[in-house]
């Protein structure tokens, strides 16, 4: 089991991964040799469920998409928006960037990547500190409702 992850591939997908960490594209490699010796880890080509994301930060749960212009046309729109709402379904959240952008400076692509997973997403609380502002009309610090955990990239 890979750290913090549950959701199993497909043999398919399995068989799919192996294939394309050979076949990387040009923005997936130049971010790959970024990405691979940073602090924070990332897998590459990734197996979960039916699908294989092209970079996954499992201390962080995140999957990030280098998008060619293949992904503006046709049907792959809507295939991707299914895919971004399936992973979210499994507490996956999803990332992604266009190729142009990984061209044009994988070196600060990388850098944010790995600045945005190192971050922890909730602050331990302290024993005697208030809950949360979204909490504190329900009198205690449950957990934070879906959907405050938004990605947003740089800009």
């Amino acid at each position: 089991m890979v750290e913090g992850f549950t959701v199993r591939a497909t043999d398919k997908a399995y068989k799919n991964a192996r294939r394309l960490r050979r076949e990387l594209s040009l923005p997936e490699k130049l971010l790959w040799v970024r990405l691979r010796g940073a602090a924070v880890r990332f897998r590459r080509q990734h197996p979960v469920g039916p699908y294989v994301l092209d970079f996954y930060c499992p201390g962080a749960k995140l999957a990030i998409e280098v998008d060619g212009a293949a992904h503006d046309f046709g049907d792959r729109p809507r295939r991707d928006e299914v895919r971004t709402e399936w992973l979210r379904s499994q507490g996956i959240d999803v990332l992604r960037i266009p190729a142009r952008d990984v061209l044009r400076d994988p070196d600060e692509i990388a850098d944010v990547l790995i600045k945005l997973c190192a971050e922890p997403l909730h602050h331990p609380a302290t024993p005697d500190g208030p809950p949360p502002p979204e909490l504190r009309s329900q009198g205690g610090a449950e957990k934070s409702p879906s959907g405050t955990r938004g990605r947003r990239w740089w800009g």
